[in-house]
């Protein structure tokens, strides 16, 4: 009978490194899985405008109308702008890779660091709306919006754990069906229009003068609307998780996801304008809509819960998007030394299993802080995506006008609209919602800091790894070995023939304290017994410390050896219980001994290991 293993239960077997291209994904797969959140923006994107337009006044909400076609415009030139990019840049990477090629290492690092942060909030954001929706329908549930969020955390990063493909399958139900349920919505909606079965109950007139309305005003409202177009790069970030042609299959994913996304913008903005609703504490803007539609009676109710349903998947999935640019991102930060090499590992299910965990951990201490709130998140998640927006479409604006010359501007014209709109929202983000988003200017110095810190560690490492052209060979004349010796037990006697086989001189030491002084002195005996010859030193401890004693006895025996031109190995012997779950039982005295001697220098540590058999 085989072993339980938690994790393959959790996670599944590992797979074989050949198995990777079996695991890339089709068009259709990685629409569901990298567009989710781009597509699950539209339950929050028009409640966004209409929440800043109401500071006003009711009448002031027809003003989404012209808002929602410009963010269009810029949706327009992002998606033109990032098929460029997936073609140019095969590899994935997105911003950061765009950026420090063209713009330089900082420009690259701010993008970078900036996205990373970003999708973290992405999976934030997402699962909090998610929630919301779910407490829409179910309002009983709204005390534990948090507890809710956080356990949507956890289950999408097992699911990633498990791998593209098996996550790719898990969100094909959800975010397909959602993408029915809304077409359902605004074809209904739409019909019931024009038939005049929907009542027009506009809080004003398209064009009717508004008092007090102001630019200042419009460009808030366009700066929160444009977070709907938070995602968009993340395909361009994960061309090499998709199946051959990679770049044709992700340019092609792309502009599909963006005519979706157009048309469910377009819509429900529409329709909400139509409606005349406006937001409340209990019910999010999107239910009111789908409410009103499906007219809440017989099947109609059927179909509103069943849309918020769907909604509440896709909002909870759409942090997917996340977990699938994360671990990419973070690979090419890796690749180029500024993130911890780990980053660069892939797990058993050959995903970048150290990115998946990290994001799911900055996930759930963002949701911590900000206690699931999806409105205190959504400004810090549209200063981290516009950042790189900005910064991406101006590398594209360089490389053309390096690589074209004087005809860049046919490939550039996008570009220089994208960057143009992004850099305007970056500044009105900064003038308006300073009070919102000053953490990340907090926190983006330190993590900048951070990646050069890791980049000067690496370099340091190569420098003193790297042979030099004349190398110096040191020979050692001997080998001072120290057992340490606890009890003599099976463990000790082990350790001391293995220390007799590689030592020219071997040391025994044992650690006292007041407390054990009697069993002090019978190891001794006993050890003296069996190896007369052998030098065992007792030290004393008075504070019932096992490894500093320890350690500053190797040191003195480290310095004396240096002398003689003797090396130091020290064995830290141990025993290893049948089963794992066994270790618990047992002090991990010898993982603390270890950790502290391997900061020794000159100074070898080794590990035996008795294996115990029941």
């Amino acid at each position: 009978m085989k072993k339980l293993n938690v994790k393959q239960i959790l996670v599944g077997k590992p797979l074989k490194s050949t198995d990777d291209d079996s695991h890339l994904l089709t068009k259709f797969q990685a629409l569901a899985m990298l567009s989710s959140d781009a597509l699950s923006s539209i339950a929050y994107g028009t409640e966004q405008i209409v929440t800043v337009l109401l500071t006003l006044s009711a009448a002031a909400i027809w003003y989404s109308l012209p808002i929602a076609a410009l963010v269009l415009v810029l949706l327009v030139a992002l998606t033109l702008s990032y098929r460029q990019i997936i073609h140019a840049y095969p590899h994935g990477g997105g911003a950061y890779v765009v950026s420090t090629e063209n713009l330089g290492a900082n420009a690259g690092l701010i993008a970078g660091g900036s996205l990373l942060v970003d999708y973290m909030l992405t999976v934030a954001v997402s699962v909090s709306a998610g929630a919301d929706a779910i407490t829409s329908a179910l309002p009983s549930l709204h005390p534990y919006n948090l507890l809710i969020s956080m356990i949507l955390v956890l289950l999408l990063m097992l699911m990633n754990l498990r791998g593209l493909r098996e996550s790719a399958g898990f969100l094909l139900v959800p975010v397909y069906t959602f993408v029915t349920m809304t077409v359902l919505l605004l074809v209904v909606g739409l019909f019931k229009v024009v038939t005049g079965d929907l009542s027009y109950h506009a809080t004003s007139h398209i064009g009717s003068t508004v008092p007090g309305i102001s630019i200042i005003l419009l460009l808030k409202a366009f700066s929160s609307a444009s977070a709907s177009l938070t995602g968009v790069e993340a395909i361009s970030n994960a061309v090499p998780f998709f199946k051959k042609p990679k770049a044709r299959n992700a340019a092609g994913t792309l502009a599909l996801m963006a005519m979706i996304l157009r048309l469910f913008f377009t819509g429900i903005t529409f329709l909400n304008y139509y409606l005349g609703v406006v937001p409340n504490a209990h019910s999010t803007v999107l239910s009111q809509v789908a409410h009103t539609i499906f007219d809440g009676n017989g099947i109609g109710r059927i179909f509103y819960y069943v849309f918020q349903f769907s909604t509440a998947m896709i909002l909870a999935v759409a942090a997917n998007t996340g977990f699938s640019a994360f671990p990419m991102l973070s690979y090419n930060l890796a690749k180029n030394k500024y993130m911890p090499h780990m980053y660069m590992e892939k797990g058993d299910r050959l995903g970048y299993s150290n990115g998946i965990i990290s994001l799911a951990a900055g996930a759930v201490i963002l949701l911590a802080i900000f206690n699931a709130s999806t409105s205190r998140l959504i400004p810090l998640y549209s200063i981290g995506v516009f950042v790189p927006f900005a910064l991406s479409q101006t590398g594209m604006v360089v490389k053309w006008r390096r690589e074209m010359g004087s005809k860049f501007w046919r490939h550039a014209l996008s570009n220089i609209i994208g960057a143009a709109i992004s850099a305007i929202i970056v500044l009105i983000l900064l003038v308006f919602r300073l009070a919102d988003i000053w953490p990340f200017f907090i926190v983006m110095p330190i993590l900048i800091g951070i990646f050069y810190a890791i980049k000067r560690h690496y370099s340091e490492v190569a420098h003193q790894l790297r042979l030099e052209d004349k190398v110096v060979d040191h020979v050692y004349s001997g080998n001072v070995v120290i057992v340490l010796v606890g009890n003599v037990t099976n463990v000790a006697v082990g350790a001391m023939s293995y220390a007799q086989s590689i030592g020219s001189e071997v040391l025994a030491v044992h650690v006292a304290t007041r407390e054990t002084y009697r069993k002090d002195k019978e190891v001794e005996a006993e050890f003296k017994t069996l190896y007369p010859n052998v030098r065992f030193s007792i030290v004393d401890s008075s504070y019932r410390d096992i490894v500093k004693p320890v350690v500053r006895y190797v040191d003195l025996v480290s310095k004396s050896a240096e002398k003689k031109n003797h090396t130091v190995t020290v064995i830290v012997p141990q025993f290893v219980p049948k089963h794992s779950w066994q270790n618990i039982l047992h002090n991990q005295m010898s993982v603390r001994m270890r950790y502290y001697l391997s900061w020794r220098d000159n100074v070898v540590v080794s590990s035996y290991s008795y294996h115990l058999k029941k």
